[in-house]
């Protein structure tokens, strides 16, 4: 078995050298013993949607293009599933740091087979410190990873989950261990959300709507005693909406109106 901390090279099954951090590729996803061709179709839909490629099978179902793995599969049909790469559990715990993902340890650190285990979100952040080839490895969708494959597996993820009811079947899994491992193979700008960079608006802007609020309450006859004391509550509130220019802008427009208007009637 690897060593996360093994610094010699290793070759993987398709001839990668992962003997520097800058030949290293995103974790592979490999699917032991899947019962329908169904749950490997969902898996590779979901590798398409965080942007995971290399789909290891241990023992598969047939999967026939007209069936549905392909089905399931969505567009990753057209090149996650086509390429997927069929070995034994033999090769998958010999060439890949392997990493089972199961539902329950059951474990302390009196009993390791299934311990220490890790979360995604923990992956997250020590995978890219791995310097081999690294494969997520999910079981049969009834009993999981058997004790003896699981001895043969480097380390255990487990996802949180109810205490009362914490068994995920198997796409549920892959693709909840798939979404927090996104930032491993999406840059920030790779998905289809929005730039969320919010650009506040200027102070002199900010400034401007501030005394127009001060208008408008002098306007409303709003009592002196109590002005200062709501000014104040505004500036904790709009400081808190981080407001953008546009946004300011907008606001001053609809205060003027609303100060000019009692002067209108």
């Amino acid at each position: 078995m690897s060593d996360a901390s093994d610094p010699t090279r290793r070759d993987d099954p398709n001839g990668r050298d992962s003997s520097s951090a800058g030949d290293r590729t995103p974790p592979a996803v490999a699917v032991v013993d899947a019962e329908t061709p169904g749950n490997v179709g969902t898996i590779a839909r979901a590798m398409k949607n965080f942007g995971f490629e290399e789909l290891l099978l241990v023992d598969p179902p047939e999967l026939d293009p007209d069936g549905e793995a392909y089905g399931y599969a969505g567009h990753a049909r057209e090149d996650v599933l086509p390429n997927a790469t069929e070995l034994s559990f033999d090769e998958l715990a010999e060439n890949y740091h392997t990493i089972g993902c199961t539902a329950v340890t059951n474990e302390d650190d009196r009993s390791h087979m299934r311990y220490p285990y890790s979360t995604p979100a923990n992956l997250a952040e020590r995978l890219p410190t791995v310097e081999a080839p690294t494969a997520l490895v999910f079981g049969r969708e009834r009993v999981g990873l058997t004790n003896e494959e699981l001895a043969q597996i480097d380390e255990i993820c487990s996802i949180p989950a109810s205490e009362e009811y914490p068994v995920l079947n198997l796409g549920q899994a892959a693709t909840v261990t798939l979404y927090e491992l996104r930032t491993l193979t999406l840059p920030e700008t790779g998905t289809q959300l929005p730039n969320l960079e919010r650009t506040r608006a200027p102070e002199p802007t900010l400034d401007r709507l501030y005394g127009q609020w001060g208008a408008l309450l002098e306007e409303l006859n709003h009592p002196d005693e109590k002005r200062d004391k709501t000014m104040r509550m505004l500036r904790r509130v709009f400081g808190r909406a981080d407001l953008t220019e546009r946004e300011a802008n907008t606001l001053l427009g609809v205060l003027r109106r609303a100060t000019e208007r009692p002067a209108e009637d």
